[in-house]
């Protein structure tokens, strides 16, 4: 019977994460039995990696305020996992960290989620979390797809990604803060319940 350590040792294991594992990386996710909202983004930044703590951010402030929890609730509740597409930092790129790779979800997030039978919302963060939980479902962009998160409730919500260099666009979209946040927050209340 499958187990999170027994997942967690067959990840390493895996030889597709030998050059990650060598270089001192461990699978970076989180998923308690009893949690009520799974998280979803793209994979550990290299800061994430290094601490070994995920959301430790700006990014990860900004994202506790668009769910509206604090730090305890996000980190010491076991209410919530945190399973990104990628569980390695997967390095840098020319305008950000690389995508992760082709498959890992596939093949990782099946039996890690079955150890997560109380999952009442999951938060899809970021176009790559989007296309693989909504597939044909979503949008032509995420910004269409994020505008129209209500036909994914109550399950699924797609946000954009909450690091600071999305200014930008949330200035451009002040219907994300005027509409979208307050619903995900209390999705999220009555998710955690």
């Amino acid at each position: 019977m499958d187990s999170i350590e027994r997942i967690t040792e067959e990840i390493r294991a895996d030889e597709e994460n030998r050059a990650f594992e060598e270089a001192g990386q461990r699978p970076l996710f989180s998923a308690p039995r009893e949690s009520r909202v799974l998280i979803v983004g793209q994979a550990p930044g290299r800061e994430a990696m290094e601490k070994g703590v995920f959301w430790d951010d700006r990014s990860g402030d900004r994202l506790r305020d668009f769910m509206g929890v604090d730090r305890d609730v996000f980190y010491n509740s076991g209410k919530l996992a945190i399973v990104p597409m990628d569980f390695y930092f997967t390095g840098k790129g020319k305008s950000g960290d690389l995508p992760p790779r082709k498959g890992f979800a596939d093949k990782w997030h099946p039996r890690i989620l079955a150890l997560c039978p109380e999952v009442r919302l999951t938060i899809l963060i970021g176009t790559y979390a989007q296309a693989h939980y909504l597939g044909d479902r979503r949008k032509r962009t995420l910004t269409e797809t994020v505008r129209n998160y209500r036909e994914y409730l109550p399950e699924l919500f797609p946000i954009v990604h909450p690091s600071p260099r999305n200014q930008l666009w949330m200035k451009r979209n002040p219907w994300f803060e005027q509409e979208v946040l307050n619903e995900l927050r209390d999705c999220v209340k009555v998710a955690l319940g």
